[in-house]
């Protein structure tokens, strides 16, 4: 893995999961970290419940704009994570692939998608806890 690793986050609106796991791995992992995210159908815009629910972590996603998933994208990525977006991810070799089950915040309020939040903060801190590890010098 290179120094500094690119991870790529997925999900199939680019407006809720993998827009808060992206803001939460830039946040933590500071510039030790390249992040990314896209969706295989992006929406036009962040879901606002997802906005809210991350400004309560001090954590500000609202200025972010939903992309489209591209080949490049997952090429120039050391580890994907998908969250729901099933097949339209393309598989590349030597990548590392995680799909993380996480229920959909599109159309729930703030109290549903605080749980969700929270599971993602929890991915994320492992996940950067294991890419910084594997880069570290043996």
């Amino acid at each position: 893995m290179p120094d500094k690793p690119t991870v790529l986050f997925v999900c199939v609106h680019n407006a809720g999961r993998s827009q808060m796991a992206a803001g939460y791995l830039r946040q933590l992992g500071g510039d030790r970290v390249e992040v990314l995210s896209a969706g295989s159908a992006p929406k036009d815009e962040i879901n606002p419940v997802a906005v809210d629910a991350m400004a309560e972590e001090g954590i500000d996603i609202a200025g972010n704009t939903p992309k489209v998933l591209t080949t490049e994208a997952v090429k120039d990525s050391d580890v994907v994570i998908t969250m729901g977006c099933g097949d339209a991810c393309p598989i590349f070799p030597g990548k590392r692939y995680e799909d993380w089950g996480l229920d959909d915040p599109a159309g729930q309020g703030i109290e549903a998608v605080r749980p969700i939040r929270d599971e993602i903060r929890r991915r994320v801190e492992k996940l950067l806890g294991e890419i910084l590890a594997d880069r570290a010098p043996a």
